[in-house]
C-alpha cells in the first residue's frame, strides 16, 4: 500500500492542494476561512456555555478553544472521508489510482488546516496571560496520532458507506453522540469520577487527544506516558484495521455506482 501511494505521490500531493483550495473556492477570503471559522465556532461556544455551567474559571476561553478546534479537524475530516468514495465514483469508474489516496488526502489537508487553526490557540493563551511553553513541541505528537487515527476511522468508514449509503447519516449523528462523550466544552471535574460514564469517557481516545492539546497549550505540562503510549496503540490499531477493511472492500467500489 505505501509503495503504490509513494508511487501516486504527485496525485496525493495534486489531491491535497485541490482539498484545501477547493473547501474556500469561490470565497472572498479563501484560505483564511481556515482561521475565521473556528474562531467563530469559539466565540459562539464561549457566550453560551459559561452561562450553562459554573466554576468553569478564567482560564475556560483556552480549555474551549484547545476542544473545539480538535474536534472540529476530527469532525469534518472524518465526514469529508466518509463520502469521499461516493464523490469520487465518476473517477473511480474510469482512471485507475490507489483509491486509499481519496482518504489520505482528505485528511493531509484537513491536518494543514488544524495546524492553521493553532495559531487562535496561541491567540487566546497569550491574550489570557496563560503563555506559551516549550511543551508546545507535544502538539505535533498529537495532532500526528490524532490524524492516523482519523485516517483508520476513514477509511473503514468510506469502504462501507460506499455499500451501504445509509450509514452516511448515521455517522452525523454518532458524531453528536460522541461530541457530548468527549470532554469538548466541559470539564471531567464537574462530574463524579467513580461513575461509568465517566470512566468510558476517559478512555475514549480523543479525550486523551485533547487532554495532551491542554497539557501542551494550558498547563504546560508533559503529557503522561501511559497515555500516549495507551493512544498511540490505539490510533496504530485501527489504522491497521482500516488498512485491511479497506483493501477488502475496494474491489468493489465501481460496481456499487
Amino acid at each position: 500500500m505505501f509503495k503504490e501511494i509513494y508511487k501516486y505521490r504527485e496525485l496525493l500531493k495534486t489531491n491535497i492542494r485541490k482539498e484545501i483550495r477547493g473547501k474556500y473556492k469561490g470565497s472572498f477570503l479563501g484560505v483564511l476561512w481556515s482561521f475565521i471559522n473556528p474562531l467563530l465556532q469559539v466565540i459562539v461556544y464561549a457566550i453560551v456555555f459559561p452561562y450553562l455551567m459554573r466554576g468553569t474559571g478564567d482560564d475556560y476561553l483556552v480549555y474551549l478553544a484547545t476542544g473545539i478546534i480538535p474536534w472540529t479537524f476530527f469532525q469534518m475530516t472524518l465526514v469529508s472521508c466518509v463520502g469521499s468514495i461516493k464523490a469520487n465514483s465518476g473517477i473511480i469508474k474510469k482512471v485507475y489510482f490507489p483509491r486509499e489516496i481519496l482518504p489520505i488526502s482528505i485528511v493531509l489537508s484537513g491536518l494543514i488546516n488544524f495546524f492553521i487553526s493553532c495559531i487562535i490557540i496561541l491567540l487566546f493563551c497569550i491574550g489570557y496571560g496563560v503563555g506559551i511553553s516549550w511543551h508546545l513541541v507535544f502538539v505535533p505528537v498529537f495532532a500526528i496520532l490524532q490524524a492516523i487515527l482519523t485516517l483508520g476511522l476513514g477509511l473503514i468508514l468510506s469502504a462501507i458507506t460506499a455499500y451501504v449509503q445509509d450509514l452516511e447519516y448515521i455517522i452525523n449523528f454518532l458524531l453528536m453522540l460522541g461530541f457530548y462523550g468527549t470532554p469538548v466544552v466541559y470539564k471531567l471535574e464537574m462530574f463524579a469520577s467513580n461513575s461509568i460514564l465517566i470512566t468510558l469517557v476517559r478512555y475514549n481516545p480523543l479525550t486523551i487527544i485533547l487532554n495532551g492539546y491542554r497539557n501542551a497549550f494550558l498547563y504546560h505540562a508533559v503529557p503522561g506516558m501511559h497515555s500516549l503510549i495507551v493512544l498511540a496503540i490505539m490510533s496504530f490499531t485501527v489504522l491497521a484495521v482500516g488498512m485491511l477493511t479497506f483493501k477488502k472492500l475496494e474491489k468493489g467500489f465501481a460496481e456499487q455506482f
